[in-house]
């Protein structure tokens, strides 16, 4: 799943593009924007945030 981030609460520290192994994201307007289109699903970027603005949603397995 690609990760999703909450711009209300990204800090635009800029972490997660430090960590991106495929440099899929990038800052617009001052807050971290992932391109699915080159995002490989590491997790990284969710791992190190600190403000906690990136998440990965997961389906549900059972409903």
């Amino acid at each position: 799943m690609i990760p999703l981030i909450d711009r209300d609460i990204c800090t635009g520290c800029e972490n997660c593009i430090e960590v991106c192994p495929p440099s899929a994201i990038s800052m617009q307007d001052g807050k971290a924007y992932i391109d699915g289109e080159f995002c490989e699903e590491c997790g990284f970027c969710a791992s190190n945030c600190p403000a906690d603005a990136i998440k990965i949603e997961f389906p549900l397995l059972y409903p």
